[in-house]
């Protein structure tokens, strides 16, 4: 009797574990502006060392830029049903665009550049594939 109540307590264990480690079972928390800006702000400022007045405003572009994001996704998701995909990857290339446009005006073209072609990847979401990227055949 012991033995079954420890097995199961240890597959219960196993199995809040394993839930956990895929993101918590589907109750994924979108992280504030001010959160999802730190690590941006990390890497800019280690990469370019701009000045405190420089740093302020680029923290500023990019702290609006989510705002911004967050209020358009919001609205999208109000108008109800299927948010439309296509609908949103345009106003968020729009909102990109104009925050490069703002960022232009406070870094140099070589930053610039080096922002676009270097940070800027390296600052999207990563998708969990369980390894199969990049093409190839599917698993289901």
């Amino acid at each position: 009797m012991k033995k079954q109540i420890l097995v199961a307590a240890v597959a219960a264990l196993f199995s809040i574990t394993a839930v956990n480690a895929q993101g918590g079972g589907g109750n994924f928390q979108r992280r504030t502006p001010e959160e999802r800006l730190k690590p941006i702000h990390d890497k800019l400022d280690s990469a370019f060392k701009l000045d405190a007045a420089k740093m302020k405003q680029v923290d500023d572009i990019f702290l609006n830029s989510f705002k911004e994001s967050d209020k358009k996704m919001e609205e999208m998701r109000a108008g109800g049903g299927q948010m439309d995909r296509d609908a949103w990857q345009a106003a968020r290339q729009k909102m990109n665009d104009e925050r490069d446009a703002k960022l232009k005006d406070v870094l140099t073209a070589d930053q610039l550049k080096i922002w676009k072609e270097q940070i800027e990847p390296t600052t999207r979401p990563q998708r969990g594939g369980g390894g199969n990227r990049g093409g190839g055949g599917g698993g289901n």
